[in-house]
């Protein structure tokens, strides 16, 4: 709950002016009963109208004006409420577009999903409520105790009475809550991550005929957090039965003492039409407070999770000059004995990079001048999109040292680092926007710039071949351009900032020899200051490189140019002889 006050504080003087506003019309409907009660106990008895009609204008007023407080209240609350979940949102995003990768890996991606719109939502739920239902159910509750004690205190102690009882059962049920809320959110992460990997992967499910598989698997998933909801619901709604009883038995009992009393002319039968008034809002109000409760626990399961978020140690802290390592050779990309491992991710959690076993690397060592390019080659989960995490600082080494520019890469403010790349992931990401922002992506690049890097990337023809040519829209995830289509794209997105380093991970699989040829070709000649990194499947993509890379099991077991490698590395020259048609 520490979260919800923290993001209701920035907008304290609004909620004070919703709660106060909340305030005065729950009194004015607590002066309705009283109002009622003069009316009918002293005002009619005298019999004079004048005195009947000012009285009844006044009980007008007071329910015309508690009406409209109320309303505006409300609209105000809800005001207050969207505009906190909004800043909650928007810190929840910022810090986790900053985690590092082994931060992003230990919460998981289906976990940061609910914690976004489920989480937050039960949170702009609670700010609601603390500005209107927290206000008015108490007041209720205590003002109608109040008024009924001051009118006949025998009747009021009745509710005197069963009130602590009452109280006493939805503290206690709501403190077995917050756990089994705590439950169901951890539930709905598994339904997320169901859904989210079905609906990617859903060529696949259809491919394979595996409809019915999947959709079992949601099921189970669904079952058992719709077991967890309805049995974190059942306890929480143990108390309203229990108190809806007691309170009607205490009605009952009013009704019956209200007449013998009247009859026995120890009190006026206005005070029990006020009573009983009365007694339906202090119902209200404990009925209220029994809602707030099963709101506040799951706004403060809620709350929890998000906080935890927010409450990861800043992502990578810089190191400063003297505590960062210093390169022991020369080259404008280094890495010096490096070895790295996954830690393990909790259950459901995918990989920063996509990788979702534990990948190693053992002691990696290879340097690359300025404007030299390097070809990385082996089997599946060998490390090669590793080697980019380490580099562009996703995750941080465990022994060994990365430096770019003689500079340990720890040492560079995150922003400084990330400048010197342009880059085109494995699995990355198109945007539902035009093919022109895709490229510019927020960096305000020059048309020359982007019309230059798209023709560099092979995409220049198919982009004039569409309507609106770059401006074009793509839809989600690039589901209206074909798999060549998207890598193009990505590719002149790299390119268009005329970066330092220049990395392609495995960003020509779809393009055919031709055009992957055409686009190697365009990049040596108008980006030959880049320091190019290639991870490829495709020997003819990097037979080229100043230097290329044979990797296995995390290690490096070739590395020089393709002429060298061919004579001194067995693996790539049976990837070489397979490939270009030399064995069968």
């Amino acid at each position: 709950m520490k979260l919800i006050f923290r993001a209701i504080s920035k907008y304290k003087w609004e909620v004070a002016l919703a709660v106060f506003i909340k305030l005065i019309a729950t009194m004015c409907d607590l002066l309705l009963p009283y109002i009622l009660e003069h009316m009918v106990d002293h005002v009619v008895p005298r019999g004079v109208l004048t005195e009947v009609i000012l009285w009844g204008i006044s009980m007008f007023l007071a329910a015309f004006l508690c009406r409209t407080f109320n309303v505006f209240a409300n609209r105000r609350a809800v005001f207050n409420a969207h505009r906190v979940s909004y800043d909650v949102r928007q810190a929840l995003f910022e810090k986790t577009i900053n985690l590092s990768g082994k931060q992003f890996d230990s919460f998981g991606l289906p976990s940061l999903i609910s914690r976004m719109t489920s989480d937050s939502y039960n949170v702009q739920s609670a700010t609601q409520q603390l500005q209107s239902l927290c206000v008015r159910a108490p007041i209720m509750l205590i003002g109608g105790l109040v008024m009924t004690l001051s009118m006949d205190r025998h009747l009021a102690l009745i509710l005197v009475v069963m009130l602590p009882f009452l109280l006493a059962i939805v503290l206690f049920v709501s403190s077995r809550g917050i756990p089994l809320f705590t439950g169901v959110q951890k539930r709905l992460d598994r339904v997320v991550r169901i859904m989210r990997e079905d609906i990617t992967g859903i060529r696949v499910v259809k491919a394979l005929s595996k409809e019915d598989y999947e959709i079992r698997r949601f099921e189970d998933a669904n079952q058992d957090m719709t077991r967890g909801d309805i049995r974190a619901s059942t306890v929480m709604a143990i108390p309203s039965p229990l108190m809806q009883l007691s309170l009607n038995a205490g009605l009952a009992l009013v009704i019956i003492l209200g007449a013998r009393r009247v009859d026995a002319g120890l009190t006026r039968p206005g005070v029990i039409l006020a009573f009983l008034t009365y007694f339906n809002m202090i119902t209200m109000g404990v009925m209220g407070i029994n809602r707030i409760f099963m709101t506040m626990s799951k706004a403060s399961a809620s709350a929890n999770r998000i906080d935890e978020v927010l409450k990861t140690p800043p992502v990578q802290p810089r190191l400063e000059e003297a505590e960062a390592k210093k390169p022991e050779g020369e080259g404008f990309i280094r890495f010096e004995n490096v070895t790295f491992r996954y830690n393990a991710a909790e259950e459901g959690s995918e990989g920063f990079a996509g990788e979702k076993q534990a990948s190693a690397l053992t002691d990696i060592s290879f340097s690359l001048s300025r404007g030299e390019s390097l070809g990385i080659i082996g089997p599946t989960g060998c490390g090669k999109t590793t080697i980019i995490n380490l580099l562009m600082r996703f995750y941080d080494v465990e022994d060994g040292g990365v430096f770019v520019d003689g500079r340990d890469v720890r040492s560079y403010e995150k922003d400084e680092l990330r400048r010197k790349f342009g880059v085109a992931l494995q699995n990355d990401m198109v945007f539902q926007d035009t093919l022109r922002e895709n490229i510019d992506f927020g960096r305000k690049l020059s048309a020359e710039d982007i019309e230059n890097a798209a023709s560099d990337a092979q995409a220049g023809e198919y982009i004039r071949g569409l309507e609106n040519g770059l401006d074009y829209e793509a839809s989600i995830k690039g589901a209206n351009l074909s798999g060549g289509q998207k890598q193009r794209l990505l590719v002149a997105r790299a390119l268009a900032g005329r970066p330092e380093i220049l990395v392609l991970d495995d960003s020509s699989s779809a393009l055919d020899y031709k055009t992957d040829a055409a686009m190697r070709r365009a990049i040596e000649q108008h980006h030959s200051d880049s320091t190019l990194i290639m991870i490829a499947q495709r020997v003819s993509s990097i037979m080229g490189m100043t230097k290329v890379m044979v990797m296995d099991g995390g290690r490096i077991i070739g590395l020089g140019t393709h002429a060298e490698l061919l004579k001194t590395c067995p693996a790539y020259k049976k990837i070489y002889d397979v490939q270009m048609g030399a064995e069968v």
